[in-house]
């Protein structure tokens, strides 16, 4: 598989850095971006890597099929919490960037990110007030957050006016679900509140916002329609709050990382009937996606959408052999998501090798803090000092353990021995190069 483009890394060069010696995954190699690509294998173990040929045919797949549906991208930042990751989103014709807390937009705006969506409420008085003297500093900066309560209108618009506040904070009614998460649960309740957003001299009401994925369901047929009845509650809302609303560009705006098809299917059209409106989908794990929850959840998965590949993985020496079916390998809970299923072995690079072969049958039962148990069906077929690529499941837990994510691409062969697709169609077992370190801002 061929490499990512030129525009990729010069979108990425401007972020990239070198590991320090208290890095995970540090080597005297990597301390330095270097001229020329370094050998994963100079790389301490455990650590992350991101394929960012794979990452790009995501970024380029999902901005696609969003702008042909005529919406827009917001991707949730929490995703990754890696701003050059963001920068790259934004510059392949995202509209904004979604994070979810005080302190990830505290991060974005350090980062330089103009447009963000916080997809929660801000209640914190400091927070308000910090934020208050950021848009009164900056008029380029755009900020818009969710209210569901008419109590959070008030508390917001008192600590804004007790600072001062020159500039409204933008803001969204949110609409929740029985059993879910934040949110209007009422009719009633989401107009009171988009009424007193509307009458409060410290916010602008923009729009409606929804997230889909708390939606209970029995089973997958029952939860997607299920997510289909909601979304179309969201809509009436929105059409239903259209001349309350406080901006020539109104937001209506769902969509995870699993159900943002239906988000598409259900809201597009409602968000053309409104004047000017927006309908802003925000998926953040598709530009790393998984091997795990959302390699089954995502629409390609169930229903249809972009084709999506797992772009992250970590890599981990085996340490010990103590029996003949357990392995112990050197990552564990502090270094790998556990929280919506354990890693799955995909390939290993054998001691003194310098390529990866099938990984063996085995599954990971547990993990410590720095460990992980591999339960192998052939006793033996993995041997100390064997290195182990896992595919990982949830990629919100993925970064989040790490301060840094090195970045690389398939090592280009000495001499082709094979034609393209043929190599391709057997999958790509060469073991990739460095190209350059992100930091993560966790």
């Amino acid at each position: 598989m061929s490499g990512a483009s030129p525009a990729a890394w010069a979108a990425l060069a401007p972020h990239l850095v070198g590991l320090d010696v208290t890095d995970k995954g540090w080597s005297p190699a990597l301390t330095a971006v270097a001229d020329a690509p370094v050998p994963l294998s100079e790389a301490s173990t455990p650590v992350l890597t991101l394929d960012v040929a794979v990452a790009e045919r995501n970024l380029l797949a999902m901005q696609e099929w969003t702008d042909l549906r005529g919406a827009v991208l917001a991707p949730h930042g929490k995703t990754t919490m890696t701003p050059a990751l963001w920068h790259w989103q934004l510059a392949a014709g995202a509209w904004a960037i979604t994070v979810a807390t005080e302190a990830q937009l505290r991060v974005a705006r350090v980062a330089g990110v103009r447009r963000v969506l916080v997809a929660n409420e801000l209640l914190s008085p400091t927070g308000l007030a910090w934020l208050a003297g950021e848009l009164d500093a900056d008029p380029d900066l755009d900020v818009t957050c969710w209210v569901d309560s008419v109590e959070a209108v008030h508390q917001m618009t008192r600590a804004l006016a007790a600072v001062g506040a020159r500039r409204a904070v933008g803001v969204c009614v949110e609409i929740g679900v029985d059993g879910g998460r934040t949110g209007a649960r009422t009719d009633e309740l989401a107009h009171a509140v988009a009424h007193a957003a509307r009458d409060s001299d410290q916010l602008e009401l923009r729009g409606v916002a929804a997230y889909e994925g708390s939606v209970p369901g029995r089973d997958e047929e029952d939860k997607a329609a299920g997510v289909r009845a909601f979304l179309a509650r969201t809509g009436r809302t929105f059409v239903a709050l259209a001349d309350l609303l406080e901006t020539p560009e109104p937001i209506l705006t769902a969509g995870g990382s699993a159900y943002f098809d239906l988000v598409a299917d259900e809201l597009s059209t409602v968000a053309a009937t409104v004047p000017g409106a927006r309908l802003v989908l925000r998926s953040g794990a598709y530009l790393v996606h998984d091997d795990g929850l959302y390699r089954g959840s995502t629409p390609a998965a169930t229903r249809s959408g972009p084709i999506l590949e797992a772009a992250a993985h970590v890599w981990s020496r085996v340490l010990s052999v103590p029996e003949p079916h357990l392995a112990l390998l050197d990552a564990g809970k502090r270094d790998l998501p556990y929280d919506a299923g354990l890693p799955e072995l995909q390939r290993v690079v054998r001691t003194g090798t310098a390529e990866a072969v099938a990984a063996p049958a085995g599954t990971i039962t547990g993990t410590n803090d720095q460990h992980s148990y591999v339960r192998l069906e052939e006793p033996g077929s993995l041997a100390v000092g064997d290195v182990v690529r896992l595919g990982l499941s949830h990629p919100c837990t993925m970064f989040d353990k790490w301060r840094t994510v090195v970045l690389v691409e398939p090592t280009e062969p000495a001499e082709p021995t094979e034609p393209a697709d043929a190599a391709a169609a057997a999958g790509d077992l060469r073991v990739p190069t460095v190209r350059g370190v992100l930091r993560t801002w966790f």
